[in-house]
Order: C-alpha cells, then structure tokens, then sequence
C-alpha cells in the first residue's frame, strides 16, 4: 500500500496534471488538498485537451476524486466544471467527486474584493488571479467564512450572509469605491448552488482514513508550487495557503502516517506567471523561445509565464521543504535543439555565495545566479520510453540534477501525452 504526495517544486505550472493523471492509474482516490480555481491542470489524453480547476485530475481516469477541506471552492465554477466533464462522458456523480463539508466557499464578495484591492495598488499589485481565493482563505483565518455544512443549512448561511455583507460593503463602498453586494441575490443564487451540490459533500477525512485502512491507494494532488507557499514562498509574491507537501494530511484530514512518499514535479526549465522575484529570468531569444516552445501560457488566466534557466537553489529548498522521496522531470522535450543548457547551482550575492534560497526579498533582489552550461541535444525524444535511449548530453543533464539535488528521478516527461512519458520508477511500487 502507498500513499503519494505530488507538489510542485518551482513557482507552479510544472506539469502537475499530467502526472497526477498519469499516477491515477495505481490509485484509488485522488485528493487535492489546498489551492482554488486559480490554479489549472492541463492534461491531454489521446491528443484531446481536459483543463481541471477543481476537481482533482484522477477524474480522467475513471478514479474517486476528493475536494479537500483545505481547497475554497467557488460552487459556480464547480457546478461548471461538473458539466464540462460530463458533456464529455466522464462521470463525475457523487460517488465519483466529493466535497469536504469543512472546504470553504468562495462568495462573490471575495471576487470583488480580490479584483478591486489589486485596482486600487496600482503598479504595486500582487498579480492575483482575481478569483476571490485570497480573500476567501483571509476569513476562514479570521473565523467569519462560510464552509459548505453552512452552505447547506439554508437558515444559518442566510444569516451569516447578512452579517458579513454589513463589514464587506462597507468596506467596498467606502474604501475601495465600488458597488455593494446585494445580500438577497446571493443568498438566492447560493441556494441554488447548495441544491446542486449537497450530494457531493460528504466527510473526507473519515472516509480518506477508511480507505487507507482498507488497502487503497491514495494519491494526493498539491496545486501551485513550493515557492508560492504562504509561509516558505517568495512572500507576498505567493499565493494564500500552504503548498508544501504537509498540508496533505492538514489539508484532507489525515495523519501524517499514512504518507508513503512525496514527489517533487521539476520543470527542465523554470517559470513564473505574475509579479515575483525570479533569479535566473531570460530576457532574450532564447526565453522567448522557451516560452512558444513550451506554451508557457497560464491554464486558468491565459497569462504568458516568465521563462529562465533551471534554477536548483529552490529544487533544493523544496526537496527540504517537502522532504521529498523523488523528482519528476516535465518539459524536457521543450530543451531539444538548444546548443547550450545552463543550470543554476547558486546564488552570488555581494561578494557571497549563497547555496541556500533567501527570505529577505532585497537580498534575492540582488543575487546573480551562479550558472553551470551544459552541452544540448538536437534530437527528438518525444517518443522515447526509456532513460537509456536519451541522447547523452540529455543523460547527462538529468545527472546533473540528481547530483545537485541529492534526490532520484523517478519519471521524465518528453511530451504532453500520458503516453510520452519515460517512468524510472514507479512511485506506488
């Protein structure tokens, strides 16, 4: 019996829902445990595109998927994703995808807080989503959220509604300049919303224990990256919950006993959408051309991403962060045709050299990455399926990585496809 934790170790958009979709295959539950739609997993099956938001991406493979408590959920978005999936042919009833009755509700008052906070920052704005996931998580801090036991309580949400919206309005009306929500209408369209979805909610982290007791697999899917973690990231460039891998279990309701492994997913290269420091950023051609290689457009914003060398100052902080077991390789076949490679192996700052990824936001403002070039590969290995048959220079590459990591690779993405795809090892074995 394993139990797999997958997060991201960069700046997220590493190619998560590729291998949770991937690694499904040996599971019998997938769980996403923290994040909200601002987060997107790309996943091609057959050649044909899935985009997820919510639901967690075992969906594809006919696996039981859990929202866990530590996710804010927006319903509309939800019910949409629902019917995305069903139209086609995925089956996503209540016995395929359940709602922890502790997750918390994205209300439209996050929305336009979120978006008008960032308005009013002006050059100085964080680079939000504006989906309403900070805000969202800012009350369940303060005690004042709404979780989906009151969501379907249909007295005690009209309550809270009202209460809420007497702070939140004021404080929209008088301090952000921009209109009120109506009480009635939300409470209306949440009912709605609440009707739709009760059959799906259900206590995770009793019937996650259960499982696990009973000899499944559990595969737990993290969204974003490492250094987008509230805590450990790049703050405030973050986003608003935990990433790293130990709110697996905070996030779903779990011990951390029952974790067997933890599985870092690295980008070849490195990325970043949105405002954030970002050491080893390419401004030239060969980032631009990184960048229309790689697609590197966001899943759920459509922003283009920031594009530079691999950077192992914060491979290795996230392989202490997250006490991983393994690495999992995505985009190498992006690298092909380039004539050198360089890798980042440290930080020079002032004189100094730093091995270790820094908090003070003006101390990593002035740090140069310290680089290492590497010999590139002209050849296809999109259809390759064993490590072995890798060009050498691409052999040596990941050899490098594990040397500075200290840390095995277990998979090595060359493609989009499920099927292009070398597996080292396979982590649930």
């Amino acid at each position: 019996m394993s139990n797999i934790v997958i997060i991201g170790t960069q700046w997220g958009d590493e190619g998560k829902g590729k291998i949770v979709d991937l690694l499904a295959e040996d599971a019998d539950i997938v769980v996403r445990f923290q994040g909200g739609n601002n987060a997107g997993h790309t996943l091609v099956v057959n050649g044909e595109q899935t985009i997820c938001h919510v639901i967690p991406s075992g969906t594809l493979q006919g696996k039981t998927c859990f929202i866990g408590n530590g996710v804010v959920v927006d319903p509309a978005v939800l019910i949409e994703e629902l019917d995305y999936l069903s139209s086609k042919g995925i089956d996503v009833g209540p016995d395929r995808v359940k709602i922890s009755e502790r997750a918390h509700v994205i209300m439209p008052y996050h929305k336009q807080l979120d978006l008008a906070r960032e308005k009013k920052k002006g050059d100085k704005k964080i680079g939000t989503t504006g989906r309403g996931i900070g805000p969202c998580y800012e009350d369940k801090a303060t005690r004042r959220g709404i979780r989906f036991v009151e969501l379907l309580d249909p007295e005690v949400f009209s309550e809270k509604v009202k209460s809420i919206l007497e702070e939140k309005n004021f404080y929209l009306e008088n301090y952000l300049s921009v209109e009120k929500v109506d009480p009635d209408s939300v409470i209306t369209q949440y009912n709605r919303f609440a009707q739709r979805l009760a059959p799906h909610v259900a206590n995770i982290s009793v019937e996650i224990t259960e499982a696990i007791k009973a000899g499944k697999q559990v595969l737990f899917e993290g969204a974003q990256g490492t250094h987008l973690d509230i805590d450990h990231g790049t703050y405030p460039y973050v986003t608003s919950s935990n990433t790293v891998s130990a709110n697996a279990c905070c996030g779903s309701g779990i011990g951390p006993k029952y974790i067997t492994g933890v599985n870092g997913i690295v980008k070849a290269y490195t990325t970043r959408v949105g405002k954030g420091p970002f050491p080893t950023e390419l401004f030239d051609e060969v980032g631009k051309s990184i960048q229309k290689k790689g697609a590197e457009f966001g899943a759920t914003t459509g922003r283009k991403r920031r594009c530079g060398w691999l950077d192992t100052v914060i491979v290795r902080n996230a392989v202490r962060l997250n006490g991983l077991t393994g690495l999992i390789i995505t985009k190498m076949d992006v690298l092909c045709g380039l004539e050198t490679i360089k890798i980042c192996t440290g930080y020079e700052c002032n004189g100094e050299i730093l091995d270790d990824f820094p908090a003070d936001l003006k101390i990593l403002a002035a740090c140069k990455p310290i680089y290492e070039s590497l010999p590139g590969w002209s050849e296809d290995i999109s259809k390759i399926r064993k490590i072995g048959d890798l060009p050498r220079n691409a052999i040596e590459y990941l050899n490098r990585i594990v040397e500075l990591t200290q840390t095995p690779i277990n998979i090595i993405s060359v493609g989009p496809g499920r099927e292009e795809t070398i597996v080292v090892k396979n982590p649930f074995i």
